[in-house]
């Protein structure tokens, strides 16, 4: 049986935000000789080189947001609208990560309008047929998106450590299968995007509620089988559970086109090495 290439997508921001945060704590923002702190864009590249050792991808690139609008602002002026702003330390490394990521032969994607999320979706659909891939992120809204073709790996504490879900273990942890978690995350909402879901249904209950009706219709079909409690909460919000499940749900029909021989991955060559010391990144190039 031929073996597919291997395509290994990286949600940047989530990267960016774990490495910053990690070190930003103890105040070690590692500035380098243009005054720039560096701490976030090599976090962030330590662990894109420890995911590339254990996928060996053969293609590789990384997906952004581009600016705080997208079109889930205009279905709900809600969302996301209680998220600070970066620390100021943090705000010079967007712009920083990209033109390293760039500079080392990586292909950075993203579309205005979009989330990296929506980005990462679309690709994994478009690529179903070619690749096999791996999502390399922080955030779990991106488990919808696993079928025998894309895996994701959440990064947990430390580098190179991976919580590593397929279908089986997704279904093995959460009883559900990937699709059905938006439904769940229509109905527990989701604080860190700002929008509530059913007021009063956690994770738990809302498990509980796709687990045994599979869908949202299938839980308003039989809602008179609810506690008159959950019955209220869901008929009082109706309407945001609706919405929330638009909210939820990762679109993988964004308007790009990626050039894949662009995406090619063989590695850090001479070229590599001369980016990372120009930019100052001490730590990174110890690890080389």
């Amino acid at each position: 049986m031929e073996t597919k290439p291997k395509l290994l997508i990286v949600d940047g921001m989530a990267l960016l935000f774990r490495a910053f945060y990690a070190t930003s704590v103890t105040k070690q923002f590692m500035y380098n000789e243009n005054g720039l702190p560096t701490n976030g864009v090599q976090g962030m590249l330590r662990h894109l080189l420890a995911a590339i050792r254990q996928n060996n991808p053969t293609h590789a690139l990384i997906c952004w947001d581009m600016g705080k609008e997208t079109f889930r602002n205009e279905l709900f002026v809600g969302y996301k609208a209680k998220r600070t702003v970066p620390p100021e330390e943090l705000i010079p490394q967007f712009d920083l990560a990209k033109e390293v990521a760039e500079q080392l032969g990586f292909l950075n994607v993203g579309v205005v309008g979009y989330e990296a999320d929506d980005c990462i979706g679309t690709i994994t659909e478009q690529t179903k047929d070619q690749f096999q891939s791996v999502i390399l992120s922080g955030d779990k809204d991106l488990l919808q998106l696993i079928c025998p073709t894309n895996h994701v790996w959440i990064m947990q504490k430390g580098y190179g450590n991976y919580k590593r879900y397929d279908e089986a273990t997704f279904f093995a942890e959460l009883g559900i299968t990937p699709r059905q978690f938006i439904d769940v995350k229509a109905f527990m909402g989701d604080p860190s995007d700002g929008y509530p879901g059913v007021r009063g249904i956690g994770e738990k209950t809302a498990l509980q509620l796709i687990q045994q009706y599979e869908t949202i219709q299938g839980v308003l079909d039989h809602i008179t089988e609810l506690k008159p409690g959950q019955q209220k909460k869901i008929q009082e919000d109706l309407d945001m559970l609706k919405l929330s499940q638009q909210l939820a749900t990762i679109h993988t029909n964004v308007p790009l086109e990626v050039d894949f021989e662009r995406a090619l991955y063989s590695g850090f060559d001479q070229n590599a090495k001369e980016v990372i010391q120009a930019h100052g990144l001490k730590t990174l190039w110890r690890e080389l």
